[in-house]
């Protein structure tokens, strides 16, 4: 349903971000054992935000050099049989955020070539992780993608697909999760798409990553580097990133390239082809020359042919254009015409490219509070009790079946012989599409508890375990149940009325102290 994306690498040697503002949001080490300061940037370990897995040490890369410290460590996930491995982070509520994964093999298994596995991010299956190319050039992958949250937390989840190898496990190296300001890429309806980040250039530079806040971006978005032989202007002026929406930092306006008087500017950007897709393009620009009344640049701008922007006047306080779904494939060009009698020629500073991601649906709220209640009144459900219940298709949670549509709904729950402990959470009344619910043959203890909404409820298997307490009345109210088996269990008291119709098989012997009414 959502098209594998394309990535950005990063130098091992500036992953790292220096500088003396603390980053907002959640800067995690996966797999390390205690916090690690570098520069501006605390990194903290995993253990609050997962609940599988297991750590792993990284080994240096050979010729020495040292290891930042978000890659020297990382999180695996062995268990074969989970449907998906996640981290779950608190947020808020129609809150807009930056998500960003790093992955770095570093043989941590012994082998010689990454695995191959998705990650998925609020339950829309984001992209396919292959970092093989990268790590045969000593490099980190990193994926970045904005997100908004529709409750009060962020799930961002792997999970292996056709291309895993049996032997091998999805892993993490580091996720970071920053919050945005209301104004950052507004012009995306997050609620039903995401953006995730293809390219994001300061031009005429040919050094290290532009990161937070070396660069100023208090987001700590990574501006790479790019130079195509184009002449390369720098500022004689500043800029106020607040002014803008997308608060680019300053320093990716320091330089640009442009051409001469009277000459088209072209720039084959990004470098690789694009996949067929609608994309975020945000183009920035300022006047390099020290301010003058007299002074103005002048030009028209063009993407692949198609008029983009016409007569764009530049100043030294900077300008911004966008498109918000912008259709693009193949290779991209972005031309800069000038307009007739300009004294210079077209600059141009920094540009960003996103993909926009037709988000997958999303589970009803009503079940995901159901589901995520039963989780915590269960000891040991599955490892895969993480994260959306039931999307992607294909990576519900286990023992969960899932409707399809634009809100998922819970219509059966089997966890027959799960050896699951614990109690059955009231909230599972809030499950009110399900129709069947089979929790056989496990150490349940505590109550059965009121189910009066669940009035799609067909079958219900509760036997061999070790629940207490009276049935509830309010069962023999259902109106579709036509199964209801409790033997084995220690439960008390009158068997409600209603359970003696006809229509309903019902089972409570042996075991149990029942007695009819």
């Amino acid at each position: 349903m959502v098209a594998p994306l394309s990535l950005l690498a990063a130098l091992l040697a500036v992953v790292h971000v220096h500088g003396a503002d603390a980053l907002s949001g959640y800067q995690i080490n996966c797999g390390a054992g205690g916090e690690r300061v570098v520069g501006n940037v605390t990194w903290v370990p995993d253990g609050p935000f997962v609940r599988v897995g297991s750590a792993a040490a990284v080994p240096s890369p050979p010729g020495g050099g040292g290891m930042p410290p978000m890659l020297s460590s990382l999180r695996y996930f062995p268990d074969a049989s989970a449907r998906k491995h996640c981290y779950v982070l608190p947020a808020a509520r129609k809150a807009t955020y930056l998500v960003r994964t790093t992955y770095y093999y570093g043989g941590f298994d012994g082998g010689d070539k990454p695995p191959v596995f998705d990650q998925i991010i609020e339950g829309t299956r984001w992209s396919e992780v292959d970092t093989a190319a990268d790590y045969a050039r000593g490099r980190a992958t990193y994926f970045e993608a904005v997100v908004r949250a529709t409750g009060r937390q962020v799930s961002v989840c792997v999970a292996r697909n056709a291309g895993t190898a049996p032997t091998s496990s999805p892993f993490i190296s580091a996720l970071e999760v920053v919050p945005l300001d209301d104004s950052v890429y507004n012009s995306t309806d997050f609620s039903s798409y995401a953006l995730s980040t293809i390219a994001r250039h300061s031009f005429g530079h040919d050094a290290s990553v532009l990161s937070h806040p070396d660069a100023g971006d208090e987001f700590n978005r990574y501006w790479e580097p790019y130079s195509d032989g184009a002449p390369v202007v720098e500022s004689q002026g500043s800029v106020a990133p607040a002014a803008f929406w997308n608060k680019p930092p300053e320093d990716v306006f320091r330089r640009g390239v442009t051409a001469s008087r009277g000459d088209t500017l072209e720039l084959q950007w990004p470098p690789a082809p694009l996949p067929k897709a609608s994309y975020y393009l945000a183009l920035y620009f300022q006047d390099n020359r020290a301010p003058s009344p007299l002074s103005w640049r002048v030009f028209d701008v063009a993407v692949n042919g198609q008029a983009f922007f016409a007569g764009l006047n530049v100043s030294t306080a900077g300008s911004m254009l966008y498109g918000a779904a912008w259709p693009l494939s193949g290779q991209t060009k972005i031309t800069l015409t000038p307009a007739p009698g300009s004294p210079v020629g077209p600059v141009i500073n920094a540009a960003e490219l996103m993909m926009v991601v037709p988000l997958g649906g999303r589970t009803h709220p009503r079940d995901v509070i159901g589901m995520e209640g039963l989780a915590r009144g269960f000891a040991k459900p599955p490892s895969d009790w993480s994260g959306d219940p039931c999307l992607p298709v294909g990576n519900s949670w286990t023992g969960v079946s899932c409707s399809q549509g634009a809100l998922a709904r819970v219509t059966a729950l089997n966890l027959t012989n799960f050896s699951v402990g614990g109690s059955i959470s009231d909230s599972i009344a809030n499950l009110t599409a399900i129709s069947s619910v089979w929790l056989v043959g496990n150490n349940l203890t505590g109550q059965i508890p009121v189910m009066s909404s669940l009035h799609h409820l067909a079958s219900l298997h509760l036997e061999d375990n070790q629940l207490a307490g009276p049935i509830p009345p309010s069962l023999g109210d259902l109106p579709r149940l036509q199964e209801l088996f409790v033997q084995n269990n220690n439960l008390q008291g009158s068997i409600p009325i209603g359970l003696n119709r006809t229509s309903i098989t019902f089972k409570y012997t042996p075991g149990n102290n029942l007695n009819q009414q």
